[in-house]
């Protein structure tokens, strides 16, 4: 039997909120706290949305294998280091040396093959190694000596750029002269055909990568203790997690994910340039953001930041063959960025 509601002022028996009140509100809260256990849920009716209406506008060659394939590519540089980004941001910190990382270790690999006359593959492990190397000291940075994420990496960045472009001269390694003499620095430009789409290894690699640190992250111990460090480093310290060791792998992980970008975007350009990626360090920020994870840490998937660099790639695409000026693509992105930080607080507020 229904409770009865007092007639004079509508309110449940033993309660000081009106009935109507108390079911929006936990209404209201439900649906706080399934986003909040499911935050990829918003991105990808995002990116169903707006790819049905590119579709509807543009007609049947948008919403193809060929195209889609295509936007996979385009964002494949940008889903892999959205994945070190990700890391970072889940544990309530920020990475703005991802794209410096990203270029330097390419460079590396590319100089180390060209220059040093070392094999293919030793420079490509000396390139992941400096990768690994400049994400470990700024994970001690973070966690030893207690400095803010922001600042050293902001500092970081700016090391990584200037070493980038002091090592290489600004000088670029042509596509013709890998070809010829290291293709395996090239190797995940090579395409594989699927059922009549065409996916690069590159593309293949983002996929996987994803799949892998998504499984991690829920799965195993150290994935949880990412999530506890970025919710309260204190609770986390006081239930037994090493929040040091933590933060250092998860920022050396970070840099190892961006070296392997590095080796992507030789594929993908065909070619060694120190000025290329520079806006990675951005645009990884912004598909994590879009992705919905939470800049405040401890809340977000990986498929969520994939996802949010798929939106990006959509509204760039769909745009460009609209015949849109681009500047309509940084304002529609721009919207979504504020949104999606909007729709996170909504949920932290409603849920804590």
């Amino acid at each position: 039997m229904p409770a009865m509601r007092d007639p004079r002022d509508g309110k449940l028996p033993g309660s000081d909120v009106p009935a109507e009140f108390e079911q929006q509100d936990g209404l209201g809260n439900q649906l706080a706290h399934f986003l909040h256990n499911n935050p990829a849920v918003v991105p990808l009716i995002v990116l169903l949305v707006s790819t049905t209406i590119f579709s509807a506008l543009i007609g049947e060659r948008f919403f193809s294998a060929f195209t889609l394939t295509l936007i996979l590519q385009q964002v494949a540089i940008v889903g892999i280091v959205a994945c070190a980004q990700s890391l970072v941001i889940l544990t309530a910190g920020i990475d703005l040396s991802v794209g410096a990382i990203m270029v330097l270790s390419s460079v590396v690999m590319g100089k180390f093959t060209f220059d040093l006359g070392l094999p293919p593959e030793i420079a490509i492990f000396c390139g992941l190694a400096c990768g690994f190397l400049i994400g470990t000291i700024n994970g001690v940075l973070v966690a030893y000596v207690k400095l803010p994420p922001f600042i050293v990496t902001l500092g970081m960045w700016q090391i990584a750029l200037a070493a980038n472009f002091l090592y290489s001269g600004s000088e670029v390694i042509r596509s013709q002269d890998i070809a010829a003499q290291a293709p395996f620095l090239q190797f995940f430009g090579n395409k594989v055909e699927i059922g009549g789409a065409i996916f690069t290894y590159g593309v293949i690699l983002m996929l996987l990568l994803v799949g892998f640190l998504s499984y991690i992250l829920s799965q195993t111990a150290w994935g949880r203790h990412i999530y506890a460090v970025g919710d309260d480093p204190d609770a986390a310290e006081l239930s037994g997690v090493n929040v040091k060791s933590t933060l250092i792998s998860v920022y050396a992980l970070a840099g190892l994910i961006c070296a392997i970008a590095g080796w992507v975007l030789i594929g993908r350009l065909g070619s060694v340039s120190p000025q290329a990626g520079q806006l990675a360090n951005i645009e990884s920020i912004t598909a994590v953001v879009i992705g919905g994870i939470s800049l405040f840490g401890g809340r977000g998937s990986i498929a969520g930041s994939l996802f949010g660099a798929l939106i990006v790639g959509v509204f760039s695409l769909g745009l460009r063959l609209l015949g849109a000026d681009v500047q309509w693509t940084y304002l529609l992105i721009g919207i979504l960025i504020i949104m999606a930080v909007t729709l996170d607080q909504y949920i932290r507020k409603a849920s804590a």
